[in-house]
């Protein structure tokens, strides 16, 4: 079953150390721990990343001139608005530092051994079908444009969301103009 997300089911809230702000904008289970949540923060300034212990995580930046991401004793990443995303461990500090000024950052989190998922940014210029096979799903988030997601409209700024399911062989058809964030999010080994 196919749910669009608008900004009107969308929960702000603080990051868990304080230092900035956060709109989830899906997350299960809805409360306690999560096992995956998507959501869209808010940089702007310096600061540490909140840690979460048997986590991974993904980002990507939305908008603004891009940060550079340390991620424990490895190397600063340099993130760019619709550049490629940084998949790494939630366990180990990460610090971001803006290279020009406040950004939207999307990012993606799943509990490790539990869900899997996968973090893409890419144009919708043509029909465009994705694989649903069973245990996994997918959340559309269109960052410009619109989308039609299986004969749902979905604005910019909303999101289309296909649960993790136990059904196999179902695709999603979309079509459309814009720019589309796709998570796959999936049992492990999926």
């Amino acid at each position: 079953m196919l749910t669009v997300l608008t900004p009107a089911d969308y929960q702000r809230t603080r990051w868990k150390n304080g230092q900035g702000w956060t709109t989830e904008l899906a997350v299960r289970p809805a409360s306690g721990r999560f096992d995956w949540r998507v959501s869209i923060a808010d940089v702007d300034a310096d600061c540490e990343f909140s840690t979460f212990p048997g986590v991974d995580r993904s980002i990507l930046v939305l908008s603004g001139e891009g940060l550079l991401l340390q991620v424990g004793a490895e190397p600063p990443v340099t993130l760019r608005t619709g550049g490629e995303p940084l998949a790494f461990p939630g366990d180990v500090p990460a610090h971001a530092r803006l290279i020009g000024g406040p950004t939207r950052d999307f990012n993606v989190m799943t509990r490790r051994g539990v869900f899997e998922h996968t973090l893409s940014i890419r144009p919708l210029d043509e029909r465009l079908v994705l694989e649903q096979p069973a245990g996994s799903g997918w959340l559309i988030h269109v960052a410009s444009g619109r989308a039609e997601v299986d004969a749902h409209h979905v604005a910019a700024g909303e999101c289309a969301l296909a649960e993790p399911a136990g059904i196999t062989g179902q695709q999603l058809s979309l079509r459309g103009s814009g720019v589309l964030v796709l998570v796959r999010i999936c049992l492990p080994s999926h």
